[in-house]
């Protein structure tokens, strides 16, 4: 049975380096179990402002140099190097991923710290060649980078951790302070990093978090005219609501995908299934780059169909603790639902059962439908749980159209030993990223990361974020 509400752990909002207690509280979960891992108080508007006062003074008077920054971060990410487990067991409970893919999120989130250490100390800026242009011989002009100011970051529940450190490790980086909302459902975590970089030496107001639903907590971060950038993973739509009501302040929106993999004839098959099942599967395929569509050459479908079942089948589902799990569950049973609602769905269209479809509780038995076409909602929409499409092509100028025909754009994959093919998907695919033998989920946290189209605007990785949380600002000297 979950164990009782009011004996878990009380968080409080931490602003300004103190932590507040407020009478409205909600529940974190294990998401196996159902226990209370904590309660964690809500923020209410007065704390907003409250917290984004802090940010704006703090960042009014920062003292911090490029360098100390750099030690910071570097510290930051050796401390959490030492409490690996301790965040991870964490992120496991919260998430319900399994304690694999969470030790491989905090592995993640170490080099994401480690690479906004190091870009502190390289932000520059360039010599403008002013004395060139007719009347301004005796002048030198050069651009330097600055920092925006108060960074407003909206996290999301399914890589609480390391998403949270490609927002907060740039915006430190570069000089910007920051006001953190976590999801609520995965919010225990963001204390880990918080006393994390408090011990690393980051003083108090530089990160000030909140915590409360995204409609309200959000909504008042977005009215704040005092924050000058919104960084934001989730939804497209309440991306596209940020957009529209941030009036001229700049945004990043990392948004959804319904990811598109194409296994070309000539394709190492086993390679091909491995990845699509391993990067299709992962975090019970609560990723924005998680395989979902699959369109495999007509000559070897069959035989692809086969070995990506075979794989699938192999996959433990279960307990997420348990190191042997590769799957856990979804992050609430209302989702799960949804998924299951979403595959019966197919199925009564046409689409073909090839393994899994079982549900019990948040748990969805990893699922490989075939049959499947555009209009499926499994198809054309992003259906953020374990569950692949699969369909044949004939023609690769077809496959690549199809592969575009969505509202997303984030990453899209292709298996071939053809480099010309390959090419030509690179040349073609209308996406962020182009995966080359490799699943459409990877992602290095150095690359430039993000998408066209619904999946959103921006870049994330800490060089490309620092560019994004600064301005170039032009100095003429009339010598």
């Amino acid at each position: 049975m979950p164990t009782d509400q009011t004996t878990a752990e009380r968080k409080g909002l931490i602003i300004g380096g103190q932590e507040i207690f407020t009478d409205s509280e909600f529940a974190v979960l294990d998401k196996y179990t159902g226990d209370v891992i904590a309660n964690v108080a809500k923020a209410s508007k007065e704390h907003i402002n409250q917290a984004v006062s802090i940010a704006q003074k703090t960042f009014d008077q920062d003292q911090l140099t490029p360098y100390q920054r750099y030690e910071i971060l570097k510290r930051a990410a050796e401390i959490l190097k030492e409490r690996k487990e301790d965040v991870a067991f964490t992120l496991s409970r919260e998430v319900g991923k399994t304690i694999t893919d969470a030790r491989g999120e905090v592995d993640r989130a170490i080099q994401t710290l480690t690479l906004s250490s190091e870009e502190a100390k390289r932000i520059d800026g360039e010599i403008i060649p002013i004395s060139a242009s007719p009347g301004a011989e005796n002048r030198m002009g050069y651009a330097v980078r600055a920092p925006l100011g108060v960074i407003g970051a909206i996290t999301p529940f399914n890589f609480p951790f390391n998403l949270a450190c490609h927002k907060i490790g740039p915006a430190i980086a570069s000089g910007n302070t920051v006001v953190w909302k976590p999801a609520s459902d995965t919010a225990t975590s963001a204390y880990h990093l918080m006393n994390i970089l408090k011990e690393a030496g980051l003083p108090s107001g530089y990160v000030n978090l909140v915590c409360g639903s995204g409609s309200q907590v959000g909504g008042w971060l977005l009215e704040d005219e005092r924050i000058a950038k919104y960084t934001f993973t989730g939804s497209a739509e309440v991306g596209r609501y940020i957009k529209e009501n941030s009036g001229l302040r700049p945004v990043s929106l990392e948004l959804g995908n319904n990811s598109p993999n194409i296994v070309h004839h000539d394709a190492d098959l086993d390679l091909a299934a491995k990845m699509c099942v391993l990067k299709g599967f992962n975090t019970a395929g609560q990723a924005c780059i998680s395989v979902q569509r699959i369109l495999v050459h007509s000559q070897v479908y069959d035989q692809f169909l086969d070995k990506l079942r075979e794989e699938t089948e192999q996959l433990k589902v279960g307990n997420p603790l348990d190191a042997e799990t590769n799957i856990g569950p979804l992050i609430s049973k209302k989702e799960a639902d949804r998924v299951m609602t979403w595959i019966n769905e197919a199925v009564s269209q046409g689409a073909k059962m090839i393994t899994g479809g079982k549900q019990d509780g948040s748990i969805v038995t990893p699922t490989i439908l075939s049959d499947v076409n555009h209009e499926m909602k499994v198809v054309c929409q992003e259906i953020f749980g374990p569950v692949i499409t699969v369909m044949p092509f004939d023609d690769i100028d077809d496959a690549i159209e199809h592969a575009n025909n969505s509202n997303y754009g984030l990453q899209s994959g292709i298996f071939t030993t053809n480099i010309n093919t390959a090419m030509e998907a690179v040349k073609k695919f209308r996406t962020g990223g182009v995966i080359i033998n490799d699943a459409s989920t990877f992602r290095a946290d150095a690359m430039p990361y993000g998408g066209i189209k619904d999946s959103g605007i921006g870049k994330e990785g800490p060089r490309y974020a620092i560019e994004e949380m600064t301005f170039l600002k032009t100095v003429i000297i009339n010598l």
